[in-house]
């Protein structure tokens, strides 16, 4: 198996910097998040769907035209708690089946990421010639191989994977960047929501320490570009979290996110939405992350050198 380890670059990092509490932060507690919706209660929402309904409505109409005394009607509810019971088994059985095929993707070795990589990118790039696209393919030797990690890609057990699958990037997240918007991780995720989950996850002092940088979310909804742009300009950052189009915006735009201390990119392709997408699945993020954050000069290059390893969650 491949390690992720990487060559400790000494001058990026400093083990003893002291967080001034009044730089200026993205923090969660002036963001009132929606509630989310996890696999389970959207499956419990499909179940809902016409073809059962039909059942219920039989149930209900049972229940009035038989109500002549106590037995009969007690015999149809013991019917209706049946159905109930097997309607909660098979949608049991679907998310467990629906979660173990999400995570069949990113668990595949890094010879079978890196084609799969590769076929997404032609849906991005329809245009060009095959040698076009293998300047761009994302190297086997690029991708961490995660296949000793058997458990879930969670977001609850985001933490766990980093610590136990990454564990040179563990300790580089327990350090500070010298440089202002220098993080060494960029984890890419599908919407503003999912990035501000993450962000929550990867606050976790397991994995930050006391002396870790801070967690930066990076999202296009409801923030200017120069916000973040100053943001990132004051900010010792250890994680950039971010939709493919912002971070975009932020590598090719302007000088205030920089790759000198990133060695691990994380893609988040085994979580789906509510429309059962994931990252790579929606047209206009995939495009985004092919042409504006891989295609970036500074990024690929850093690929193509080993300097940043390419992880699929």
């Amino acid at each position: 198996m491949k390690s992720d380890t990487l060559e400790q670059r000494g001058d990026d990092l400093e083990d003893d910097f002291v967080l001034d509490d009044t730089v200026a932060l993205s923090g969660d507690e002036e963001f009132h998040e929606p509630p989310q919706l996890d696999d389970e209660d959207i499956f419990l929402e499909a179940a809902d769907e016409p073809g059962e309904d039909g059942d219920a409505e039989r149930d209900g109409s049972e229940l009035v035209e038989s109500t002549p005394n106590a037995s009969g009607s007690s015999t149809l509810i013991k019917k209706r708690k049946r159905r109930e019971k097997e309607k909660e088994r098979k949608k049991r059985k679907i998310s467990e089946s629906e979660n173990k095929l999400d995570g069949s993707i990113a668990a595949q070795p890094p010879h079978e990421l890196s084609s799969y990589l590769n076929s997404m990118q032609v849906k991005s790039f329809a245009k060009l010639s095959t040698i076009e696209l293998e300047d761009l393919r994302i190297p086997e030797s690029s991708i961490v191989d995660t296949t000793t990690w058997t458990g879930p890609r969670t977001l609850d057990q985001v933490v766990d994977f980093i610590m136990k699958t990454l564990p040179s990037l563990h300790t580089r997240l327990g350090q500070k960047s010298k440089a202002n918007g220098a993080p060494t991780l960029l984890y890419i995720a599908g919407s503003a929501l999912r990035v501000i989950d993450l962000t929550r996850v990867l606050k976790d002092k397991k994995l930050r320490g006391e002396k870790g940088g801070e967690v930066a979310k990076l999202f296009a909804k409801h923030i200017k570009l120069a916000e973040h742009v100053a943001l990132l300009q004051m900010t010792k950052v250890g994680a950039a979290v971010g939709t493919p189009g912002r971070l975009g915006q932020l590598l090719n735009e302007t000088d205030a996110l920089h790759l000198s201390a990133v060695s691990h990119i994380i893609l988040d392709i085994t979580y789906k939405d509510a429309k059962n997408r994931s990252l790579l699945d929606i047209p206009e993020t995939r495009d985004e992350l092919f042409k504006k954050v891989f295609s970036s000069p500074q990024v690929l290059k850093s690929i193509k050198e080993g300097k940043i390893q390419v992880v699929l969650f």
